[in-house]
């Protein structure tokens, strides 16, 4: 898995393997891709409630295996799995960004819209943030 994280640059996620461990161990689902051999292409895991909502936190695919249905197969397994849930949702990179472009395209692709399109809004605290999970109230 770190490696896979490791091939798209996720610093975020790999600079603590503990606590990459820790947010798979803790996702609803984890699904993977193999191929023949059970090489890991690609990785995809959501956080959801089962019922109302779907965030789709990670699809991650290998560089080697961009544009060979890897990430569209992970993706279309989830959409599948979770379709009876009101809310299906994720958050990629903005569209100014490289990755964010190929991001939105491929998203779309699969009939995603953005949050304005369906006249919603998402909202998120900044990244970096103090933890304050052992701090007094």
């Amino acid at each position: 898995m770190l490696g896979l994280y490791d091939s798209v640059g996720w610093e975020g996620y790999t600079r603590d393997v503990d606590r990459l461990c820790r947010g798979l161990a803790n996702s609803h689902l984890v699904i993977t891709a193999r191929d023949a051999s059970g090489t890991l292409l690609g990785l995809a895991r959501t956080v959801s409630d089962d019922e109302h909502i779907c965030y789709v936190q990670d699809v991650v695919v290998n560089p080697a295996y961009h544009r060979q249905g890897v990430g569209r197969s992970l993706v279309e397994h989830l959409m599948r799995r979770y379709s009876h849930c009101r809310f299906f949702l994720l958050s990629t990179d903005h569209e100014s960004s490289e990755e964010g472009k190929r991001n939105h395209a491929f998203y779309r692709s699969l009939g995603f819209l953005s949050y304005e399109e369906k006249e919603m809004a998402g909202f998120g605290l900044p990244r970096n943030r103090p933890d304050l999970r052992d701090a007094t109230p």
